[in-house]
């Protein structure tokens, strides 16, 4: 049997915990291809249908589930996986984005302490190459982008972890955008026949995910799984990004955020992108939040003065199509 386009993993096969003791949904050998079908991050709890009552009712117990676990024949303790992105796409036309209570960097600050909801339409995403944030006045175009935002093994002590944090070795949850089709994962094997699985896919996401959601979408992905030895110098999740198109970028806006605290840095720099969202474009402090979430990125542009850090949360002006 030929490894390409063989194995299928339905998104029943879900579990809520990492653990080496779950046994595997999937066995395939090095070299396969793997498609997935991956629940949204907050377990399709939210669909346009419930809009009006799903942040009242959302269980977080439910979050970030992931599919799989998948056996890859060979892999060993001290091995390395490589799980290359081949594709990842929306499986239903619709996506959210929220803002939870207790949950994203400003939860404390006046005005982002109530739940809110934003639906996306994915539709003609992939053809059209971008999502409307809004449509008008002004019109505001994200990069359409969808990646993975869970990729991980199992780990290696015995009991269980829960998904919603990474894990320092094994990944998991790592929400870094650039794990979209075309890119690489390098994760450390820490259980016989490595155990991977996935799950929380986004349609697009700025660096940080500051208000604690993207673009989350149910999706498909496909994978291939590769064993590779000798490489003990992989100790975390590494990422080879996929290759950019010539003249991608542009100007950005940056606000930055200097503190003795890393933390309190980082809140400060997306306070002032959502001022000036919200001064400059007349956004909503909410919408503007929403948008800090899944078109800025949070840089860390300097750690050696200390004692205080400098850091970046900046929007590219691209996104303005007005």
């Amino acid at each position: 049997m030929s490894p390409s386009h063989s194995f299928h993993l339905h998104a029943t096969s879900t579990h809520l915990r990492w653990s080496n003791a779950i046994p595997p949904a999937l066995r395939v050998p090095s070299g396969a291809e793997i498609t997935l079908d991956l629940p949204d991050g907050g377990g399709n709890q939210i669909t346009p249908a419930n809009a009006a009552t799903a942040l009242s009712t959302f269980q977080f117990g439910l979050t970030d589930p992931c599919v799989g676990p998948v056996y890859v024949e060979g892999a060993e303790v001290g091995d390395v996986l490589r799980v290359d992105v081949l594709e990842v796409r929306p499986a239903e036309d619709f996506a959210w984005t929220a803002v939870f209570r207790g949950f994203g960097i400003l939860c404390e600050d006046e005005g982002f302490g109530e739940p809110a909801l934003k639906l996306w339409n994915l539709a003609t995403a992939p053809e059209d190459g971008f999502l409307v944030f809004k449509p008008a006045s002004p019109r505001i175009l994200i990069p359409y982008a969808p990646f993975l935002g869970v990729v991980g093994l199992a780990p290696a002590a015995a009991g269980e972890l829960p998904t919603v944090p990474p894990m320092p070795e094994t990944g998991g949850n790592i929400d870094t955008r650039y794990v979209t089709a075309g890119s690489s994962v390098f994760l450390p094997v820490k259980a016989p026949g490595a155990l991977l699985s996935c799950g929380d896919a986004h349609a697009a996401q700025g660096d940080g995910e500051v208000c604690g959601s993207a673009v989350e979408m149910r999706a498909r992905a496909r994978l291939r799984v590769t064993v590779e030895k000798g490489k003990g110098w992989v100790a975390s999740p590494w990422v080879l990004t996929a290759p950019s198109p010539r003249g991608a970028g542009g100007r950005e806006y940056m606000c930055l955020g200097i503190d003795p605290d890393l933390r309190e840095a980082a809140r400060k720099a997306v306070r002032g992108v959502v001022a000036w969202l919200a001064a400059e474009w007349g956004l909503g402090r909410v919408e503007a939040y929403m948008l800090a979430s899944v078109a800025g990125n949070l840089k860390m542009c300097e750690v050696v003065d200390m004692p205080n850090y400098t850091v970046g949360c900046s929007i590219p002006l691209s996104i303005f199509d007005s």
